[in-house]
């Protein structure tokens, strides 16, 4: 069911926002197949942390069907392998399947064959598995485990690089390179989802422009320019000829009244539309959703800070990833989780909400930005008008976004994150009268080794994402980064105005093409 609902919405997501004169059928269902595998990775760690938790009943105990841990350990197992399931295939769309269409379409000429464009599609691609293969064998042969003598043999020392692959099962290998994927994934983390978490709800509360009064401004513009336009065409009637100063200004106004009429043709077009009808009667609606939503943004960005100065003042250093044994500042987040756990399945409808808010605030903010490269706008993402090599773009920051929001999570809400709602039995001495008593506590990391289980996603954030030093403390200064873009992207959406009613459909570097549907109508 997940898989079906993830490939549908994939599908319209994708349908939505394709160009209805520039698509292609292989570049089209590879983004759809791309933000469904998105989709899929972020909707595990929910019954991830679901399935961790039905183990055990409210009092304590594992149920009877959990009690045996090799049951346990087959359900925790099949939860993995979902796991580095999800990650091979992100690194399979991102090393080759999304290189391979994108570049694949870029060949695409009217002299051109599928032959040949594979070809050179391929030629380009092998790029990025070369780096993909650098990627692996940097992670395989760095042992992480203390290394041979200095005076041991060269046999030596390569037995032992291959005992480490081998008892490890490549998982060295994966973790470097799902790592160093997930730090262009924290980057798009900090320029798209901080900013989309603040300019999604203040665009829902503020709301667009009336379409009318829109275009009633619009055509005051247009009749202006005319008249500018009128005064100087008057003065060479007399069959003078136009100086290079006014043939200038000719040619700027008349590219500005084209400009105009054409948002005018389509301000006309969206007053008329019933989808305009009713989006004005789902108005209210849509205040009251954007005013959920910032204010949960607001509860993340406090909960992301409260952990952040926990971690540096109380965490282990940047040695150890500012790694934090034991949260000791309150986390809003992790309490209202911790909580809610009471009112079955509302902590779970919570973290689902969470991430998926995580996922629609990175597609806000990609749509809003664009897809830039440095100081380089390359694509414009916009309703029925983005092209193939901008889906497949958008899908392969998604992709990089969702890994990183698994180390996220793990920041947000640690304690619910690591161990659901699962409780344990923690033994206590009355040192008054020197009796043993037990109480009911959340699991933590303190308890007896088989009391609770964590859940696969922590353990794959410890064990893939702060293995390595420098990756956990690139996290960390990552997440301040985001707060940092979070706050800004706050001011910058508190001063926008409101959008225009046909935002994004008539820019002036637009060709005529987009108007033809209007023109025939």
């Amino acid at each position: 069911m997940p898989l079906s609902l993830a490939f549908l919405f994939s599908w319209f997501y994708i349908r939505y926002y394709q160009s209805r004169h520039d698509s292609e059928v292989s570049s089209t269902l590879t983004a759809i197949a791309a933000l469904a595998i998105t989709l899929l990775t972020s909707a595990l760690v929910p019954v991830d942390i679901f399935l961790v938790s039905y183990m055990k009943t409210p009092d304590g105990h594992f149920k009877s069907w959990a009690a045996d841990n090799q049951t346990r350990q087959s359900i925790e197992d099949a939860v993995l392998y979902s796991y580095y399931a999800l990650y091979c295939a992100v690194m399979a769309f991102a090393f080759l399947l999304i290189p391979f269409m994108y570049f694949f379409y870029e060949e695409k000429d009217e002299d051109s064959t599928c032959r040949s464009r594979c070809c050179a599609a391929l030629k380009f691609t092998v790029a990025f598995i070369i780096v993909a293969a650098i990627l692996l064998l940097i992670g395989a042969l760095a042992p992480l485990s203390a290394p041979p003598a200095k005076n041991s043999t060269d046999w030596e020392r390569l037995h032992f690089l291959f005992n480490e692959l081998g008892s490890n099962h490549g998982e060295d290998a994966i973790s470097f390179a799902i790592s160093s994927l997930t730090l262009l994934g924290m980057l798009a983390l900090i320029t798209y989802t901080a900013y989309g978490m603040t300019a999604l709800p203040f665009t829902w509360i503020k709301g667009v422009r009336a379409a009318k009064r829109e275009r009633l401004e619009v055509c005051e513009d247009r009749e202006e320019l005319e008249e500018r336009r009128n005064r100087i065409h008057v003065k060479y009637q007399d069959g003078r000829r136009m100086t290079s100063r006014d043939r200038r200004d000719m040619d700027d106004l008349d590219e500005k009244l084209r400009l105009l009429r054409r948002r005018e043709r389509h301000l006309l077009s969206a007053e008329r539309s019933w989808l305009n009808k009713c989006f004005i009667v789902c108005r209210p609606f849509q205040m009251v959703f954007g005013i959920v939503f910032i204010l949960l943004a607001l509860i993340i960005f406090v909960s992301l800070l409260l952990s952040c100065i926990d971690r540096i003042l109380h965490g282990l250093g940047y040695k150890m990833g500012y790694a934090l044994p034991k949260p000791q500042l309150p986390n809003p987040v992790d309490i209202v989780m911790v909580n809610t756990q009471k009112v079955f399945p509302l902590d779970y409808i919570l973290i689902s909400a969470i991430i998926m808010y995580w996922v629609f605030c990175s597609m806000a903010g990609i749509k809003q930005m664009g897809i830039w490269f440095f100081w380089i706008r390359m694509y414009k993402i916009r309703v029925q008008r983005t092209r193939p090599q901008a889906l497949l773009f958008m899908c392969m920051i998604l992709m990089l976004i969702v890994l990183t929001n698994n180390i996220m999570l793990y920041t947000l809400s640690p304690q619910y994150v690591t161990f659901g709602s699962q409780h344990y039995w923690q033994n206590g001495t009355n040192h008054a009268t020197n009796e043993t008593f037990a109480t009911l506590v959340p699991c933590n990391l303190n308890a007896t080794q088989g009391e609770c289980t964590m859940t696969r996603m922590s353990t794959l954030t410890t064990r893939f994402f702060y293995k390595v030093w420098f990756f956990g403390a690139c996290y960390y200064w990552g997440t301040w980064g985001f707060l940092g873009i979070f706050v800004l992207g706050f001011i910058v959406s508190v001063v926008k105005g409101r959008r225009s009613a046909i935002e994004d459909e008539v820019e002036s570097d637009d060709s005529d093409d987009s108007d033809e549907e209007l023109l025939r109508a």
